[in-house]
């Protein structure tokens, strides 16, 4: 029922096309037993995701991004019930057709805590971190070996120095300035991150806009969206950390890092930040508060830095 979807051309034409997507949901929710069950399409995210009624969720991945299906189902699968942040039950995934993968999933309450933080007292910011900070404390502490079958990269010292090598060509792509681009490869020789890490499970993209919170008591809810999860050294998820939860607030990332019981120096985050698969520097100095000018310390204790 739904098209294949390989390419970004294919996939420009189908994900955001609500009556082919609807069909093909429909169809697959009538295949597990859930025929006539009420569908509403969540207008965030970059994969199409349906409430399916009041307690469950189906999320869908095309064939472009099929690992990723499968990524999700075993990961949530994983951690359900270990974090002290609920996490979505999978109830099933697989393969759909087309080339196509599906996750159904419990649906957890609350709503996304991007959208509400501005309406929240700096006592529950420094509540939520602090929380949000513990619970990476426990994901890193797992053990990830019963996942290295579907979670990449599986060399990470290989994987940092391919990422390290196109730092600077992805960030000239993103538009950034030549006064910083210059200074990317001296700058990445002289901050050492570890080949060999202890390996640990990293969500990778820890955002306000990936956790749930109830409204009124003001508590985390649900930690979403584990598709690009990888198996790597734990500062990694600290990028996310420092840009899209803290966002530059030295005393909110250090209230974190204390619930996480440690903290990393600000030139190794940035050393992380720079060969990011989703890195955009140019986007972080534009939206938070960094220096326009200078070496590249100046960001990283502008967005990383503790007090």
């Amino acid at each position: 029922m739904l098209p294949m979807v390989e390419t970004d051309e294919e996939w420009d034409a189908v994900v955001p096309e609500k009556t082919v997507m609807r069909v093909g949901a429909e169809d697959l929710c009538a295949r597990l037993g859930l025929a006539g069950a009420p569908l509403s399409r969540f207008p965030d995210g970059s994969q199409p995701v349906y409430a399916v009624g009041d307690e469950l969720v189906l999320k869908l991945f095309p064939a472009a991004a099929a690992q990723d299906g499968v990524a999700e189902g075993r990961v949530l699968s994983h951690l359900h019930g270990l974090l002290p942040v609920p996490t979505p039950k999978a109830h099933d995934f697989g393969p759909y057709e087309s080339g196509w993968q599906y996750v159904l999933m419990s649906r957890l309450p609350g709503q996304n805590l991007a959208h509400a933080w501005d309406r929240m007292a700096r006592a529950d910011h420094e509540r939520l971190v602090a929380d949000v900070g513990e619970t990476l404390a426990v994901l890193h502490a797992l053990d990830p070996a019963p996942l290295a079958d579907v979670l990449g990269p599986g060399d990470w010292g290989a994987f940092l120095d391919h990422r390290r090598a196109a730092a600077v060509e992805q960030q000239r792509g993103h538009g950034l300035p030549s006064a910083w681009l210059d200074q990317i490869p001296d700058f990445l020789t002289s901050v050492a991150l570890p080949h060999d890490p202890q390996p640990a499970l990293l969500h990778t993209e820890v955002m306000r806009q990936h956790f749930l919170v109830d409204a009124d008591s003001r508590q985390l809810t649900g930690l979403l969206d584990f598709e690009p999860a990888m198996i790597g050294h734990r500062a990694y998820d600290f990028v996310g950390v420092g840009l899209f939860v803290t966002r530059g607030d030295p005393h909110l990332m250090a209230r974190l890092t204390t619930a996480y019981g440690h903290a990393f120096e600000p030139d190794e985050l940035l050393a992380s930040t720079l060969p990011h698969v989703y890195s955009n520097p140019p986007w972080y100095l534009r939206e938070l508060d960094a220096p326009a000018e200078g070496t590249l310390t100046a960001p990283a204790e502008a967005w990383f830095g503790t007090a």
